[in-house]
């Protein structure tokens, strides 16, 4: 392409003078102006180009508009040369939009921001208007598409206060059931916690009363040790003095003085008077058996089991099982199961057996006889891990073996004469165990005599 002459040159030049903008480019005009550069610059030599945009050449349009816009945009406005190629290259491109907007009346249709980059480039007479009408219309539409989006935006910030609104709302009415909720529980422990201040008043009451009783019950032993003590002492003095009678007693009869006969004697019956009080307040056992006490006889006036059972009492009366166990040495021994199934069946297994020991415990303490529970061992689905209370004999039958074989082997283990109870509501158990000689009892009685100690 052939350069174009000074004369035309200086044309452009002292046109651009004589109209020029008063202000900045529109961006949106700009940005099409520097596109328009950017398109047209693919069809120019470097030759052709200014030096300041060579660099841009091999570039992209879209890489050349983002790199080197505002380079085109001032070789635009400096250079008429290169303003006059891109002229060209638009009017080859867009004939119709060149042609109109060289004769100074742009279609209607057409977007202003086209028509302004177009003038921008062609510089016809008047360009400068046309340029800020596209300017004025494009900040209208601006500002059209601002108040259009503000109004949507408006819209929507409505939406969400209402939205925000009735979630407040929503959220008060739940915070307020919460707070209810919160301020009746809170009074339900305010209640129960005056309820448990009660209790531990009550609780720590009655710890004084009995902290006071068992102080009395101590000073009430300690006095009755007192006394004790006191009588042994003087039991002792008397034994003493006893024993010094005697003594001279004995040297009377060796000296042969049948007056002193009469004294000894009675001073022998005061020391045998003395010895079974003692005897008595000690609680001494005896001090061996004698051979004759092995003979099973009935001795006259001595109470036997059968003797206590033809008594006036009920069957199931406590009165006759505490009679049965006053005998000397006497063995109660209770057919488990049988009476916890009797007196607490619903509960389990092992709890019938703690309550039935518990009882049978306090029984034992209670009464001083010899006492042995029973319990079948098939009943089990595993070894018991058992601690016997206190006075108890714990027995499991072993496999193959009933609690009523049992019980029969305990009562012929025993030597004739001893009495034995055995406690137990099975008909068979009982026959058996009364062939044998011992006293069968109903489980309703052991019961009963249980309840009492509760």
């Amino acid at each position: 392409m052939a350069e174009p002459d000074s004369g035309a040159e200086s044309a452009d030049v002292a046109g651009d003078a004589a109209e020029a903008l008063d202000r900045p480019l529109p961006e949106a005009v700009r940005r099409r102006v520097v596109a328009l550069v950017s398109d047209a610059f693919g069809g120019l030599t470097v030759a052709e180009l200014p030096a300041q945009l060579r660099q841009y050449a091999r570039f992209t349009p879209t890489r050349r508009a983002r790199f080197g816009g505002n380079a085109m945009a001032a070789a635009l406005e400096t250079d008429a040369a290169f303003r006059r190629r891109i002229a060209e290259r638009l009017r080859r491109d867009q004939p119709e939009l060149a042609d109109a907007v060289e004769s100074g009346t742009p279609p209607a249709a057409a977007d202003p921001v086209d028509v302004a980059a177009a003038a921008c480039v062609l510089r016809p007479p008047g360009w400068v208007k046309l340029v800020a009408a596209a300017g004025e219309e494009v900040q209208r539409a601006d500002a059209e598409r601002a108040g259009e989006e503000g109004r949507r935006e408006l819209a929507r910030l409505r939406e969400e206060l209402a939205e925000a609104r009735a979630h407040t709302k929503a959220e008060t009415e739940r915070l307020r059931t919460e707070l209810d909720a919160a301020r009746k529980e809170a009074e339900s422990l305010h209640r129960k916690l005056r309820s448990a201040q009660s209790d531990v008043k009550r609780g720590e009451a009655a710890l004084r009363r009995a902290q006071t009783e068992a102080e009395g019950a101590k000073a009430e032993a300690a006095a009755r040790m007192s006394a004790a003590e006191s009588e042994t002492r003087r039991l002792k003095t008397r034994l003493g003095e006893a024993e010094a009678a005697l003594e001279a007693s004995r040297r009377a009869v060796r000296e042969g003085r049948s007056v002193e006969d009469v004294r000894l004697r009675l001073l022998l019956d005061t020391v045998l008077e003395a010895a079974q009080g003692l005897r008595r307040e000690l609680a001494l056992p005896p001090v061996s058996v004698r051979p004759a006490d092995s003979v099973e006889a009935v001795e006259p006036g001595r109470l036997s089991p059968k003797d206590v059972a033809a008594r006036a009492l009920s069957e199931t009366d406590p009165a006759l099982l505490d009679q049965l166990l006053a005998l000397p040495q006497a063995h109660l021994v209770v057919d488990g199961y049988n009476v916890t199934k009797t007196g607490y069946p619903t509960m389990p297994l092992e709890k019938q057996r703690l309550r039935l020991l518990g009882g049978l415990s306090a029984l034992a303490a209670r009464s001083g006889a010899e006492v042995t529970c029973v319990f079948d061992g098939a009943e089990l689905a595993a070894p018991v891990l058992l601690a016997p209370p206190r006075g108890v004999r714990v027995l499991f039958s072993k496999p193959g073996v009933t609690a009523d074989e049992l019980i029969r082997q305990l009562v012929r283990a025993e030597p004739p004469g001893r009495p034995v109870v055995v406690v137990s509501s099975d008909r068979e158990v009982a026959d058996g165990v009364a062939r044998s000689g011992a006293r069968p009892v109903p489980s309703v009685m052991l019961l009963k005599r249980l309840s009492r100690l509760t």
